[in-house]
């Protein structure tokens, strides 16, 4: 399980700024090839990023790289390059626009082959965009497909473009009157439960106005009460608001640990319920008393 609190989005054509992500405190670093790249940049970039990769310290941190959309001629180039020259080091290839089931296997069989062929021990994991409006009815598919998907990241900005949705600023839940209530509660909703029903983790997308250190936090706290468990970064000042907003607060980790410590007792008792601070407590308590230390664990809040 990989920690993925906050998830970094760098361009492969700058060095400085792929060493200014390694030395953030990020949980996890996009390597982009795609949009964050210029067309002129994109083939130069691959090998950037594979010198980058080799050339400084990751430590602690998950290091994908995004390549180009698979219906563009740049996509296998992007996968052959970076993975046959740093793919001991990289945890997962992240697919934007994808729109089927399909692409994911076309992703994971040219994985295949490139790790037999250059005896890659690691096996690299993939990461998914969903911000299409094919792949959000296919999402459910698309989450079952595959021993390598790792992860679930909403896309906003291409997913308002491919349904005609009308907002001033990328990741934003719409302006005031202009919609009753959160724009995005239906896609969202869907992307976390197709994550969560395949053991997959769900990251909510970006949020274009890092200006707006507030607006970023306030879409951190929705997608998390939602059960997403990250959000992408597009700017440095966005990381620490996204490792905190994701973190369980302590005194939830206590209360935690009491019920599945008190549930423990029960069960051995022979008990079904047991009484955390005046509340009954049954099996669906502790189960999500179990999660919330797994994810203080993942962290290091706890051994």
């Amino acid at each position: 399980m990989r920690t993925r609190r906050s998830e970094l989005t760098t361009p492969g054509s700058s060095m400085k700024m792929m060493e200014k992500a390694a030395e953030s405190d990020a949980d996890e670093v996009m390597l982009d090839l795609e949009d964050a790249v210029a067309p002129s940049e994109k083939k130069p970039a691959r090998e950037k990023i594979v010198d980058a990769i080799h050339e400084f310290d990751w430590s602690h941190k998950v290091v994908a790289v995004r390549i180009n959309d698979l219906e563009t001629p740049n996509a296998y180039g992007d996968i052959v390059t970076v993975v046959e020259g740093a793919g001991e080091h990289i945890d997962t290839i992240i697919v934007p626009k994808i729109k089927r089931a399909g692409d994911i296997y076309t992703v994971e069989t040219l994985l295949d082959q490139i790790e037999a062929n250059h005896d890659i021990e690691n096996t690299i994991g993939i990461e998914t965009l969903i911000e299409e409006t094919e792949a959000l009815q296919n999402v459910d598919e698309i989450a079952a497909t595959g021993d390598r998907l790792e992860a679930l990241i909403f896309g906003p900005g291409d997913y308002s473009a491919s349904q005609g949705v009308q907002l001033k600023s990328i990741g934003a839940h719409g302006d005031e009157g202009n919609y009753p209530g959160d724009i995005w509660h239906y896609v969202r909703n869907q992307i976390v439960v197709a994550a969560r029903s395949n053991g997959l983790d769900a990251i909510d997308g970006p949020y274009g106005d890092f200006s707006d250190p507030e607006g970023y936090r306030e879409e951190c706290i929705r997608s998390n009460t939602l059960g997403f468990v990250g959000k992408w970064a597009i700017h440095p000042s966005q990381i620490e608001i996204a490792n905190e907003a994701y973190k369980p607060e302590d005194e939830i980790v206590d209360h935690a640990q009491k019920v599945v410590d008190a549930m423990d007792e029960g069960v051995e008792d022979g008990l079904g319920a047991v009484r955390v601070d005046g509340e009954m407590i049954d099996e669906a308590s502790a189960r999500k008393a179990r999660n919330t230390l797994e994810r203080a664990r993942q962290i290091g809040m706890i051994d």
